[in-house]
């Protein structure tokens, strides 16, 4: 039986790449590029062939093998695996690259700064510490050829060929016999007659100073140019000149030229070696400043190299996020990094960092997430939004905290794209139709009625034709007067998903009503808005072939496409409102009833007001006396949650202009007014989920309110008015007899103007109705205020959180 040796070469977990060497130390020694064959990883892999040295560069080769499998430390090249045959010696270490071939590439890409080279050299001079200071060796090879940079730019020192023990066990330094690096010998060991005293690191400085030069100026051709510095830092020039000294007593030991070095002023102390510093220890520091120093990370990674964030921050902050609970700190550098990675890096890295963070119960992580949605969306596939991450987004529609239900509205125009059927068409328009009938804050309803309008595209056909109507219609009635225009704009950016029919009969009217709201802002988008309908009826009257044209997007399926065309429709609510919301926050930190400044329009002498609350239902007639009651429920226990002790205010920057009001109809809406609104009552919200799926629905949710607004004593009907005849009229601006609706106060029913006659109707009927509805709300009010002194002196106030039972 024959028996065949195994190839070691072959069986060998490592293979070289078929690319040429990459060159090496001088000498027999050459770096190949190389892989592990089990996983593709990249390494480095030094060969030395034993036929083409000596036997004294063999024994050198060796002892070099040893001695880099031994010696462990971050600044020095790692050791991986390792080969001895009788024809060849491997040593395979992390992936790198000889520093001069780095520093040549990096040149002709710019050149490195300055804060790059000061970090490189004090690895390598940190190095020399721990192999003099800790292991009692000297190096004897310093040089531009030992030092190796990985893929994240930090500097290893190799080439340990010629090692030796400063103690002196194994005899002196061995012979190098290479001319390339006996010139960067000190001069004290050609002069062998001398006895000067020396330092044990004396040598290892010198050679140390002749790399700071080569670093700075290129190859070193000769010892005498040490003399001149030439593009040496000033910062460094001083503490160079002592490592190039005559006198080798005088060179410093390496500790004590890091520490010079790193004095205030000197040419180590800069934020990029402080982040390092603190990077290497990051695992003994303490919570608090770790989150201090993710705090400031964030504004430094600009100025930071690109490797450097890639492959030494991010790992940090990963591990910070999964073992440190360094919480909602990391996100803003950890998305400032991943905007280096590639699309497939990024899917590995940071897409399961971010499922993970969205099942989160830390409110400060939440909404910067949802602040920060667009850096990663793009990275995010529908089958992990729609089943990882849009449950855990909903919960924010239901937070007591109104900055986190604000953005939560505004991460849906982000993640509306991939959501599914059940999720889009159902289970967000039931969220939607709940925050714009009963949220409490005017610019959330506002914000609800532009993502509404903005995603409107991506509903499908039975949804738009459910929805969008009488979702706008229900926005044109919001006592919050940007909420109103909001309503207006969507029908305009929407309305390429209506029939004619419903342009006439339904859209129309709610205009119409809206051309004397009492905000000159409302009246002029209703009007532009009526005319862009009216001409699109009339092109469709003159030539009915254009009918089939004009509708084809209103039975069409959901089109992403048409998503963009209403980017900008009302842009100025979801950016602007956003500050408003934060004012608010800071402003009211304790909630107090709403009550709202706008102009009220002249009511008639005897008539009450109605209370102005901002409503929590819709302003329907049969949902005014539940209104009336829980508003005096809500005046008897005016004591509120404070939102949490955060800050959530800090967390948006405040525009300048909070609400400015443009004129381009198209492009960007009139804006709030921030300091017209104050808080309503913050009333606690159902802690079930699903405690309010039928009262959520678009089905209930969007009813319109069918009772028509009497108008008040001595409102005269249009007809009466001049409207631009030739005769000058001296009865002034027709609008100022007019008042601004209370908050609470039910705007008319659109659907309502078919009961009514254009004709005009005769007076003594207008006063009955307006007699009777002023008699109507007088003793409501009496008895309110017989109900309010009645549970006042038999239950006294009520407490914070406690359920209103009917």
């Amino acid at each position: 039986m024959w028996f065949f040796a195994r190839d070691p070469v072959r069986d060998f977990p490592f293979e070289l790449s078929p690319e040429p060497p990459e060159g090496g130390p001088p000498g027999p020694w050459t770096l190949h590029r190389g892989r592990k064959k089990a996983t593709g990883s990249a390494v480095s892999i030094f060969v030395y062939d034993v036929k083409a040295g000596t036997e004294e560069q063999t024994q050198v080769a060796k002892a070099a093998f040893k001695r880099l499998k031994t010696l462990r430390h971050p600044n020095i090249l790692a050791y991986i695996d390792g080969l001895e045959t009788e024809k060849c010696l491997h040593i395979v270490t992390e992936a790198v690259t000889p520093l001069g071939t780095y520093l040549k590439a990096r040149a002709e890409a710019g050149g490195l700064k300055e804060q790059e080279l000061s970090w490189g050299l004090h690895q390598i001079v940190k190095a020399l510490s721990f192999l003099v200071n800790d292991c009692n060796l000297i190096h004897n090879n310093v040089c531009m050829a030992a030092v190796f940079v990985d893929r994240a730019g930090e500097w290893k020192l190799g080439g340990l060929d010629y090692m030796y023990s400063a103690q002196g066990n194994g005899g002196g330094p061995p012979s190098k016999g290479i001319p390339e690096l006996e010139q960067y010998d000190p001069p004290e060991l050609a002069d062998h007659s001398s006895r000067a005293v020396k330092e044990k690191w004396s040598a290892d400085m010198w050679r140390l100073g002749c790399l700071i030069w080569e670093v700075f100026n290129g190859s070193l051709p000769r010892a005498a140019a040490l003399r001149n510095p030439g593009k040496i830092p000033k910062s460094l020039v001083t503490h160079y000149c002592e490592l190039v000294g005559a006198n080798p007593k005088v060179r410093p030991n390496p500790a004590r030229f890091l520490q010079n070095c790193r004095a205030p002023g000197g040419f180590m102390s800069n934020r990029f070696v402080e982040t390092n510093l603190f990077l290497e220890e990051i695992q003994i520091k303490e919570p608090a400043e770790k989150q201090k120093f993710f705090q400031e990370l964030s504004k430094s990674l600009d100025s930071f190299p690109e490797d450097f964030s890639r492959h030494k921050v991010l790992p940090q902050l990963l591990t910070a996020f999964e073992f440190g609970n360094a919480g909602a700190v990391v996100l803003t550098p950890l998305f400032k990094v991943g905007k280096f990675l590639s699309a497939e890096e990024y899917q590995q890295k940071i897409i399961p960092v971010v499922v993970k963070m969205f099942s989160s119960t830390d409110r400060a992580m939440r909404i910067r997430l949802l602040q920060q949605m667009e850096q990663f969306i793009q990275y995010l596939d529908e089958p992990t939004v729609n089943t990882q991450i849009f449950p855990h987004v909903v919960h924010g529609f239901l937070d007591t905290n109104p900055a986190i239900r604000e953005q939560t509205v505004k991460s849906m125009l982000l993640l509306a794209p991939k959501l599914n059927e059940t999720n889009l068409n159902v289970e967000l328009m039931k969220h939607f139709a709940r925050l714009q009938a009963k949220d409490d804050q005017g610019p959330i309803r506002c914000n609800t009625t532009v993502c509404l309008g903005k995603i409107g595209s991506y509903l499908s056909a039975t949804t738009r034709h459910r929805v969008l109507t009488s979702a706008f219609s229900r926005a044109t009635k919001d006592p919050f007067a940007p909420s109103r225009v909001a309503g207006v704009l969507g029908f305009a950016a929407t309305h390429n998903l209506y029939s004619m029919d419903d342009c006439a009969h339904k859209i129309l009217p709610v205009l119409c009503g809206l051309t004397v709201d009492p905000e000159k802002s409302v009246r002029d988008q209703a009007f532009k808005t009526i005319r862009s309908f009216l001409s699109k009826l009339e092109s469709v009257s003159e030539d009915p072939t254009q009918l089939a044209e004009v509708e084809k997007d209103v039975h069409a399926a959901s089109s992403p496409g048409a998503g963009g065309a209403a980017a900008s429709w009302a842009g100025w609510a979801v950016t602007g409102v956003s500050s408003l919301t934060s004012k608010l926050i800071r402003a009211n930190p304790t909630p107090m009833p709403s009550e709202t400044t706008v102009t009220q329009r002249s009511v008639p002498e005897g008539d009450a007001a109605p209370p102005a609350p901002a409503p929590d239902t819709p302003t329907t007639s049969g949902h005014w006396e539940t209104q009336e009651e829980d508003k005096d429920t809500a005046e008897d226990g005016a004591t509120a949650d404070r939102w949490d002790d955060e800050d959530w205010g800090s967390l948006e920057q405040e525009a300048d202009s909070v609400l400015a009001q443009q004129d381009d109809w198209s492009v960007k809406g009139p804006g709030s007014r921030a300091g017209q609104v104050s808080h309503s009552d913050h009333r606690p919200l159902e802690s079930a989920w699903n405690s309010w799926e039928a009262e959520g629905s678009w089905d209930q949710g969007w009813q319109e309110p069918s009772s028509v607004e009497s108008p008040p004593e001595g409102t005269r009907p249009a007809s009466e008015y001049n409207w631009g005849g030739a005769e000058p009229s001296d009865k002034g601006d027709p609008f100022a007899a007019l008042s601004v609706r209370s908050s609470a106060q039910p705007r008319p029913d659109p659907d309502s103007w078919g009961e009514d006659s254009w004709e005009g109707v005769e007076a003594e009927s207008r006063q009955m109705k307006a007699e009777l509805a002023r008699k109507k709300r007088e003793e409501r009010r009496r008895e309110m205020e017989a109900k309010r002194a009645e549970k006042k002196a038999t239950k006294g106030p009520m407490k914070l959180g406690a359920r209103k039972l009917d």
